[in-house]
């Protein structure tokens, strides 16, 4: 089984369950950003981690395997049409440069990890409307000279 099938696999077994990433993730013992990219084909679990979504989710052992295959980290290089990613690509090409200058500033010349990386998504309710807030947290990388 390939991540498509896998992803697909999932995706049906989760609204066929009426689920959520937060709640699956609840159950397992894991980030629900984590799960969901994992599920979505974007990272692999351990073995363990693996069996335990696929038992949860009451799918085969080829869907844990496939879980575990390491992914092929390619996305579309087109501008996205949907909303709520094309805003985070206009976040990014807004406020990308500046985003690096100030942690160039801050830590030197480098990189932050994608890797060493943990993401949040909270809500905040307001009564003017609620609030995103995503915080990334990766590990600051820099550059070597030789």
């Amino acid at each position: 089984m390939d991540k498509l099938a896998m992803t697909e696999a999932i995706m049906a077994k989760k609204a066929e369950k009426g689920l959520t990433w937060e709640g699956i993730a609840n159950e397992i013992g894991c980030s629900p950003v984590w799960l969901t990219s994992a599920c979505l084909g974007m990272n692999s679990a351990s073995a363990e981690k693996a069996a335990a979504i696929a038992e949860y989710l009451e799918l085969s052992c080829e869907v844990a395997e496939a879980l575990t295959a390491f992914p092929t980290k390619v996305w579309d290089q087109v501008v996205p049409t949907d909303p709520l990613v094309y805003r985070l690509y206009e976040i990014m090409g807004v406020y990308g440069g500046t985003l690096k200058e100030v942690i160039q500033e801050k830590f030197g010349d480098g990189i932050m990890s994608a890797i060493d990386f943990t993401m949040e998504v909270d809500k905040v309710e307001d009564p003017k409307g609620d609030r995103v807030v995503l915080t990334m947290s990766g590990k600051f990388l820099p550059y070597k000279s030789w």
